[in-house]
């Protein structure tokens, strides 16, 4: 199980927004740390084959990331996710499951399971338009779990989440990165400190450390602004 990045760029006319990157991943939870325009969702958009690279590869046990067989396997929470109002949460969760081609049967199991886990099986039945910001995330959160991906891409996951949400996500994301390969990013360093193996820093479009949590002597957060050169 590893997913590899090489020499991965991305240049929007002037600007480079990813420069020549390169990066391999195994099972676990790495961190994706960089301040807002450091490259991260650009980066995460490319791995999941919304966005084309300008130049490098990106692939899943020699599989390109274009390839169907990837995206079967691939589960992704996008900074602004969209979702249907009118829809209840189990309707939305059933929906999501039929995009990913699962049978009515094991939707619904998957749909009851994933609504307990995040927290949301109480209010399974109403509309998602009566949510709170962060039910509204946790349910994206279950949108991304829907089919027991393998690798679990989640750009700022934790935006709109109360510190006891928060604890309940780590929670969730650790267990999920015991077998998977989970790769979050966000610039809040309190919210990977506690469940990532590895951290990769971001600053203008290039990664500026990477490395395991355990590496790191000092205080993480003291540790990204020193590397950040903000200290």
């Amino acid at each position: 199980m590893e997913l590899k990045v090489d020499r991965l760029t991305k240049q929007y006319k002037n600007k480079i927004a990813v420069d020549r990157i390169s990066f391999s991943l195994q099972k676990g939870v790495t961190g994706l740390l960089g301040a807002n325009g450091a490259g991260k969702t650009t980066l995460m958009r490319m791995i999941c084959g919304i966005l084309t690279p300008t130049g490098g590869d990106i692939s899943y046990d020699e599989i390109d990331v274009s390839d169907e067989r990837f995206r079967n396997i691939l589960g992704y929470l996008p900074q602004d996710f969209g979702y249907y109002p009118e829809f209840t949460g189990a309707d939305f969760l059933m929906y999501f499951s039929a995009l990913k081609g699962l049978s009515k049967k094991d939707a619904r199991v998957r749909t009851e399971e994933l609504l307990e886990i995040v927290g949301l099986s109480d209010v399974a039945q109403k509309k998602i338009k009566t949510y709170s910001g962060g039910m509204k995330q946790r349910l994206g959160i279950a949108q991304a779990l829907i089919n027991r991906p393998e690798v679990l891409i989640l750009d700022e996951p934790t935006a709109g989440l109360d510190p006891k949400e928060r604890v309940k996500f780590r929670n969730v994301i650790e267990e999920i990165g015991k077998d998977n390969i989970v790769l979050l990013s966000t610039h809040i360093v309190s919210d990977i400190e506690h469940i990532a193996d590895r951290i990769i820093m971001m600053k203008s479009g290039q990664i500026i450390w990477n490395g395991k949590i355990s590496d790191v002597q000092t205080d993480l957060e003291d540790f990204y602004l020193q590397e950040y050169g903000e200290v």
